[in-house]
Protein backbone atom coordinates (compact mmCIF):
# COMPACT_ATOMS: atom_id res chain seq x y z
CA UNK A 1 0.00 0.00 0.00
CA UNK A 2 1.32 3.38 -0.94
CA UNK A 3 1.00 6.21 1.54
CA UNK A 4 -0.79 9.44 0.70
CA UNK A 5 1.15 12.60 -0.03
CA UNK A 6 0.19 13.94 3.42
CA UNK A 7 1.54 10.85 5.20
CA UNK A 8 4.74 10.93 3.13
CA UNK A 9 5.26 14.57 4.11
CA UNK A 10 4.62 13.72 7.76
CA UNK A 11 7.18 10.91 7.59
CA UNK A 12 9.68 13.29 5.97
CA UNK A 13 9.12 15.84 8.77
CA UNK A 14 9.84 13.13 11.35
CA UNK A 15 12.50 11.33 9.30
CA UNK A 16 14.98 11.24 12.19
CA UNK A 17 12.69 8.82 14.06
CA UNK A 18 13.06 6.23 11.30
CA UNK A 19 16.85 6.27 11.32
CA UNK A 20 17.36 2.61 10.53
CA UNK A 21 15.22 2.58 7.39
CA UNK A 22 16.89 3.31 4.07
CA UNK A 23 16.04 6.81 2.92
CA UNK A 24 14.18 5.59 -0.18
CA UNK A 25 12.06 3.18 1.92
CA UNK A 26 10.92 5.64 4.57
CA UNK A 27 8.02 7.21 2.72
CA UNK A 28 6.25 3.86 2.33
CA UNK A 29 6.53 2.47 5.85
CA UNK A 30 3.35 0.86 7.14
CA UNK A 31 0.81 2.65 9.31
CA UNK A 32 1.69 0.20 12.08
CA UNK A 33 5.34 1.26 12.07
CA UNK A 34 4.37 4.91 11.80
CA UNK A 35 2.05 4.68 14.83
CA UNK A 36 4.56 2.75 16.92
CA UNK A 37 7.45 5.12 16.24
CA UNK A 38 5.45 8.34 16.67
CA UNK A 39 3.82 7.20 19.92
CA UNK A 40 7.09 5.80 21.29
CA UNK A 41 9.57 8.46 20.17
CA UNK A 42 7.62 11.45 18.88
CA UNK A 43 6.73 14.64 20.68
CA UNK A 44 3.32 16.12 21.46
CA UNK A 45 3.15 17.94 18.10
CA UNK A 46 3.91 14.81 16.09
CA UNK A 47 1.35 12.76 18.06
CA UNK A 48 -1.30 15.43 17.50
CA UNK A 49 -0.52 15.52 13.76
CA UNK A 50 -0.67 11.70 13.61
CA UNK A 51 -4.17 11.83 15.12
CA UNK A 52 -5.19 14.50 12.60
CA UNK A 53 -3.93 12.51 9.62
CA UNK A 54 -4.98 8.97 10.53
CA UNK A 55 -7.73 9.67 13.06
CA UNK A 56 -7.56 8.87 16.75
CA UNK A 57 -9.78 5.78 16.49
CA UNK A 58 -7.64 4.22 13.75
CA UNK A 59 -4.45 4.96 15.71
CA UNK A 60 -6.06 3.43 18.82
CA UNK A 61 -7.03 0.29 16.87
CA UNK A 62 -3.45 -0.14 15.65
CA UNK A 63 -2.10 0.52 19.16
CA UNK A 64 -4.41 -2.06 20.77
CA UNK A 65 -3.48 -4.70 18.17
CA UNK A 66 0.20 -4.04 18.83
CA UNK A 67 -0.13 -4.15 22.62
CA UNK A 68 -2.28 -7.29 22.78
CA UNK A 69 0.66 -9.47 21.82
CA UNK A 70 3.17 -11.30 23.96
CA UNK A 71 6.03 -9.10 22.73
CA UNK A 72 5.31 -5.38 22.89
CA UNK A 73 7.67 -2.77 21.41
CA UNK A 74 6.30 0.17 23.37
CA UNK A 75 8.05 1.54 26.42
CA UNK A 76 6.02 0.63 29.54
CA UNK A 77 5.28 4.28 30.36
CA UNK A 78 4.17 4.99 26.79
CA UNK A 79 1.98 1.90 26.71
CA UNK A 80 0.34 2.80 30.01
CA UNK A 81 -0.22 6.43 29.03
CA UNK A 82 -1.85 5.63 25.69
CA UNK A 83 -4.00 2.83 27.15
CA UNK A 84 -5.45 5.42 29.53
CA UNK A 85 -5.60 8.11 26.85
CA UNK A 86 -7.40 5.96 24.26
CA UNK A 87 -9.75 4.56 26.89
CA UNK A 88 -10.89 8.11 27.54
CA UNK A 89 -10.78 9.72 24.08
CA UNK A 90 -11.09 6.99 21.43
CA UNK A 91 -14.22 5.11 20.28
Amino acid sequence: MENSREIKQFIKENSYLFWYFKEEEKENISHEILVEFILNYGNDKSVKKLFEILGINYVADIFYKQTNKTRVNYFPQVSNFFKLYFKRYAH
